[in-house]
C-alpha cells in the first residue's frame, strides 16, 4: 500500500505557533485560540463563537481550558461582535475543550449543551442524533461523531462549515484514544462528515480547512487503512508487543509523540482482535490469527 499523501502539504495553511489569537473565519463565526499550546493541541484549543450577524448573540462551542486570559480573549470577541453568550456547546468531554464548560455557563448564565449530562450539568441539555439547535438568530445541527471519543459531536452550520472538533485537526490525524475510543466507530463517523459535504472544517486544534474538506476526510481514511496494513505486515514477522509495533510503524514520528501513538495502535488492534484477525500471545504481544 503507497503512503497516503497529506493534500494540506501544498495549501499554504499557517506554520505552526503562528495562527491569530482572534479570527473571523465567516459571518457566523470568530474563532479565538486558547493559551494552551502543546504536542496533543497544537498551537492550542480553537474556542468558536457562533451567531448571526447583529443578532446581538453568539453561542461559545469548546470553551476549552478555564483560562483568566483566554476568558478575557473571548470576552473581548463577543464584544467586538456586539454579541452575548447565549449557550455553550461542547464535542466531547476532554479537558482541553470542556474544563471550562460549567464555569463559563455560569459566569455568562447561559445553559451548557454536550453528549452527556457529565459535560452538560446537571441544569444542561443532553444532545441527540439530529437535534437542531435555533440559537443566536442562526441554526446548529448536532451530528454525532463517536470514535475519537464516545461521546464526540460535531456542529453543522446553516453555511454548511462543521465544526468538528478532536474528529479532524487542521494538521496531523487526530487520536482514537484507549480504551474510549472505538477505531470502527471513528471510521463511520468520517464517512459520515465526507457524506455531508462540509464547506470547511473548523478543527478543535490548528488552522481552518476551507480548500478541499473531502480531499482531507479521503486522507483521514487512507491514512488509517495504511497504519492498519503497516500493523499487520509488522505481525507477519512474528508476534510484537505494542511498545515494539509502535516503534516500528511510528518510526517517522517525533518520540514524543508516541505515547498518542500508542492510544492509536491499541485501538487499532482492538478492531483486528475484534474482527478475529489477531490474537493475544505471551508476554503481553499479539500476533496473527
Amino acid at each position: 500500500m503507497d503512503v497516503p499523501v497529506d493534500p494540506r502539504l501544498g495549501w499554504g495553511l499557517p506554520a505552526p505557533g503562528t495562527m491569530p489569537r482572534t479570527a473571523d473565519l465567516e459571518p457566523l463565526v470568530t474563532r479565538v485560540l486558547a493559551p494552551n499550546p502543546s504536542g496533543m493541541t497544537l498551537d492550542g484549543t480553537n474556542t468558536y463563537l457562533v451567531g448571526a450577524p447583529g443578532s446581538g448573540q453568539a453561542v461559545v462551542v469548546d470553551p476549552g481550558p478555564d483560562d483568566p486570559a483566554h476568558l478575557a480573549a473571548v470576552e473581548a470577541a463577543l464584544s467586538a461582535r456586539d454579541a452575548r453568550c447565549v449557550a455553550v456547546l461542547v464535542t466531547h468531554h476532554h479537558g482541553d475543550h470542556a474544563e471550562a464548560a460549567l464555569p463559563w455557563g455560569g459566569y455568562f448564565e447561559a445553559p451548557v449543551a454536550a453528549a452527556t449530562s457529565a459535560v452538560a450539568g446537571p441544569r444542561g441539555r443532553v444532545l441527540s442524533d439530529g437535534d437542531r439547535l435555533a440559537l443566536a438568530g442562526t441554526t446548529i445541527g448536532v451530528v454525532p461523531t463517536p470514535g475519537h471519543t464516545a461521546d464526540h459531536l460535531a456542529f453543522r452550520l446553516e453555511s454548511g462549515a462543521l465544526l468538528v472538533g478532536d474528529h479532524v485537526l487542521g494538521r496531523g490525524t487526530s487520536v482514537v484514544t484507549h480504551p474510549e475510543g472505538d477505531v470502527v466507530a471513528y471510521l463511520e463517523s468520517l464517512r459520515r462528515v465526507h457524506d455531508l459535504g462540509p464547506s470547511a472544517l473548523y478543527c478543535g486544534h490548528g488552522p481552518e480547512l476551507t480548500e478541499d474538506p473531502g480531499a482531507v476526510i479521503a486522507f483521514y481514511l487512507a491514512h488509517r487503512a495504511y497504519r492498519e496494513q503497516q500493523l499487520l505486515t509488522a505481525l507477519a514477522d512474528g508476534p510484537a508487543t505494542v511498545d515494539a509495533l509502535v516503534a516500528t510503524v511510528y518510526a517517522e514520528v517525533p518520540r514524543r509523540l508516541w505515547p498518542a501513538a500508542e492510544q492509536s495502535t491499541r485501538a487499532t488492534l482492538a478492531k483486528l482482535r475484534a474482527e478475529g484477525r489477531i490474537e493475544d500471545a505471551p508476554d503481553g504481544a499479539v500476533r496473527l490469527a
